[in-house]
């Protein structure tokens, strides 16, 4: 195992960092207001796991294909939940949803 991280995790980490922060931006923006989807819960689920996958790849965990699976798999949700609703942050935390799930996908292998 190589004691540096190969660009492909480089690029998964620098994801899944902006998708957790967007994440959390926009749960900060609509939190108490009305949603037409499961936004802002899915901001907490995908920001959870993209810090998990940060941390697993970060530290060659035998896991971090399997987490980043998962990981692309809950940002396609909150990138589906968030870009129902016609705000800014939401879509902007959609959009971040999408590339941190291309990238996780690409990691996974």
């Amino acid at each position: 195992m190589s004691e540096q991280l190969e660009q492909l995790e480089k690029d998964c980490i620098a994801a899944c960092n902006d998708c957790a922060t967007d994440c959390g931006h926009c749960f900060a923006h609509m939190s108490g207001k009305t949603s037409k989807s499961a936004c802002p819960a899915c901001c907490i689920e995908c920001s959870a796991i993209c810090r998990l996958c940060c941390d697993a790849i970060a530290r060659h965990s035998p896991f971090a294909k399997q987490l980043c699976k998962l990981c692309a798999d809950i940002c396609d949700w909150c990138a589906k939940e968030c870009g129902a609703n016609d705000m800014a942050q939401c879509k902007a935390c959609a959009e971040s949803c999408r590339r941190c799930a291309a990238a996780c996908r690409k990691m996974a292998g």
